[in-house]
């Protein structure tokens, strides 16, 4: 499948948890139903149907409950998950040798694959080898690693165990198990409040009517807290497995190689800690998330994970169970230490160190690939597109990387990439910073316009990817103010440059997606003739700002079209103010269903591909186009 397939299934995935979490509300109710019946029989029929009745109603208000509460609490997104589990945040500018290696690691793979940089986290006394990705969407995402993870495993096993994450984030799956964690709350609790009950308020027997009412629901309780652990383990099973041996496959896809992803299986195999986290509540919480199983399962019917040694054998067929005791001895002599072994086979904490950054190179011209060949990238990554991730990595100035990767200097950076090169629009723009903003971000904003004057025009979209995370973590108001104050700047000349649309819009969906993650993560239901005018719209945009020749925009339109709208005679008719028409289509563009997205993006690759030429605008303004669609795009040139 595709990404448009994955965003299909993975809503019916969503609808089959809903069904299967109805089912056992269902069954729990008429166990809890009968259990009190069965313990109240001396009870006349008149009193007991009532206490039935308050029974249901209990257990509902409870599931619900437990349900909202805990779906609330998780509504920040993935920080939320990675917080309520013990985790710390990781600062990205640390000097740490583990960690610093852990943030280059995934730095790479977020530019190689055109999202923003998730937020780091670390289970730091977690001896184990695990981690997850939680969040809505790709703006709001969280990676955490155990502390075994970042000590234990090499770069290359480091960067399969990431790669495995990625493709959670990639294939949606991360919201799916969000609302998993919501949903399983309130079933949960019921074991929970039971033994509370059975401990503060249970006692007492009335030796005329037999054990008091409260006893008798705290035992029901207690009995259907373990019948609705069992419904969880068996939903989670049913909807995490297979995601599982599709993110493994993912990995090995991105890093073109299986000796890192096996090689961390192996060694979870292999060491005593295996995958196992000490904090047990934590775990079960979330276990379908976890790159390993995080706790013993009773039976396979519950196990979230494929059986260890399938997934390691699909990935090195010559291993057998018979080289364990061989990999245990080994690792109980010496414990692994993944910065010794990557001293010892030549691999560096930073693969892009000494790749010399690029300054003032003319915007590329290339020659442009198939759409269907771009099209089937959307929402992927290659081999080549980590190598080219890692090369960006790398070419970005040291110090511009610092300040992005700090709260208080990324707002600064980002308003000093809008800066215009004339200084009488300069001025104005600083004073438009001045106003909304604040003097202070207006000055660092000033200083740093200098650093950026020789950065090449495509590392800055690669920079802004890095930065703004940074700005999301600021409050609401602060954030709509950088929004107003970019938008303004854009708007200082009269004239909005394609990176200056870019830049813009992409800053603004990205911290639309951070401060409502739940809300503009709801896949669309929408078909194209339902958005024709905005689709249209889109087409006749991107075809003009690729080509200065009216009649090579009317081709390359009249083709996206043709692919869009079979059969269908549309004029070409460019808007005369194109980005504020842009503007008004953007969300219901992004309410398509994905197939239909599909259709969408292939059509606009179309516009773009016509005249064989891929230019440093258009491939900002296709990227921008997708990541708007909520279609993360891998870079097309270096």
């Amino acid at each position: 499948m595709n990404f448009f397939e994955r965003q299909r299934a993975a809503r019916g995935t969503s609808l089959r948890l809903v069904l299967l979490f109805v089912a056992a509300v269902v069954a729990i109710v008429v166990l809890i139903d009968v259990i009190m019946a069965v313990l109240l029989r001396s009870q006349s029929a008149g009193s007991l149907v009532p206490m039935l009745i308050a029974s249901t109603a209990f257990t509902l208000l409870l599931i619900a409950g437990g349900t909202i509460s805990k779906t609330l609490s998780l509504r920040a997104g993935g920080s939320a998950v990675a917080l309520s589990v013990g985790a710390v945040p990781v600062d990205p500018t640390t000097s740490d040798p583990a960690l610093r290696r852990y943030v280059n690691v995934v730095e790479e793979m977020s530019l190689a694959s055109g999202i923003p940089m998730p937020r780091l986290f670390v289970l730091e006394q977690e001896a184990g080898i695990n981690a997850f990705a939680a969040g809505f969407t790709p703006a709001d995402a969280a990676i955490t690693v155990t502390g075994g993870t970042l000590h234990q495993l090499n770069r290359d096993e480091l960067q399969g165990v990431i790669g495995h994450e990625f493709s959670h984030i990639l294939n949606g799956d991360m919201r799916l198990n969000v609302q998993l964690i919501g949903l399983l709350a309130g079933i949960l609790l019921l074991g929970l409040v039971g033994l509370r009950i059975l401990a503060f308020g249970g006692g007492g027997r009335d030796s005329k009517k037999g054990p008091a009412p409260i006893l008798v629901l705290a035992i029901a309780m207690l009995i259907l807290g373990f019948v609705g652990q069992f419904f969880a383990g068996l939903i989670k099973a049913a909807v995490s497995r297979q995601r599982e041996w599709l993110a493994d496959a993912s990995a090995v896809q991105f890093t073109r190689q299986t000796t890192g992803l096996a090689g961390a299986l192996k060694k979870i195999a292999g060491l005593p800690t295996g995958s196992r986290l000490a904090n047990k509540r934590g775990a079960s919480e979330v276990s379908h998330l976890l790159f390993g199983e995080g706790g013993a399962s009773l039976s396979s019917l519950y196990a979230t994970h494929p059986p260890l040694l399938q997934r390691i054998a699909a990935l090195d067929p010559s291993f057998t169970a018979d080289q364990l005791p061989a990999l245990e001895q080994r690792w109980s002599d010496q414990a692994p230490n993944g910065l010794s072994e990557d001293a010892a086979l030549g691999l560096t904490a930073g693969a892009s160190a000494g790749i010399a950054p690029t300054r003032g190179a003319a915007p590329p011209v290339v020659a442009a690939p198939v759409a269907e060949a771009i099209s089937s990238r959307v929402g992927s990554m290659s081999a080549a597109d980590l190598e080219r991730g890692v090369r960006l990595s790398g070419q970005l100035p040291a110090q511009l990387r610092v300040l992005a990767n700090q709260p208080t200097t990324a707002v600064p950076l980002v308003l000093a990439l809008a800066l215009n090169a004339e200084q009488d629009v300069r001025d104005r723009q600083l004073q438009m910073i001045t106003d909304v903003v604040g003097r202070a971000n207006a000055d660092a904003a000033a200083a740093l316009r200098g650093e950026l004057d020789g950065l090449a025009p495509l590392l800055r979209l690669p920079l802004i990817s890095i930065a703004v995370p940074m700005t999301a973590a600021r409050p609401r108001a602060a954030v709509e103010a950088l929004v107003t104050a970019l938008d303004a700047m854009a708007r200082a000349d009269g004239v909005v440059s394609v990176f200056e649309y870019c830049l813009t819009r992409m800053i603004a969906s990205y911290l639309r997606d951070a401060t409502d993650p739940v809300g503009r993560s709801r896949p669309g239901r929408r078909d194209v003739a339902s958005i024709q005018t905005a689709a249209l719209t889109l087409l006749a945009a991107v075809a003009a700002a690729g080509n200065g020749d009216p009649t090579a925009a009317e081709r390359a339109f009249t083709a996206a079209v043709s692919h869009l709208l079979p059969g269908a005679a549309v004029p070409y008719a460019p808007p005369r103010q194109p980005w504020r028409a842009l503007d008004a289509g953007w969300d219901p563009l992004d309410s398509l269903d994905p197939l239909h997205k599909q259709q969408l993006v292939d059509a606009v690759m179309v516009a773009v591909c016509d005249d064989g030429v891929l230019q440093a605008e258009e491939a900002e303004l296709l990227r921008t186009t997708c990541a708007l669609l909520h279609c993360p795009l891998p870079s097309l040139v270096a």
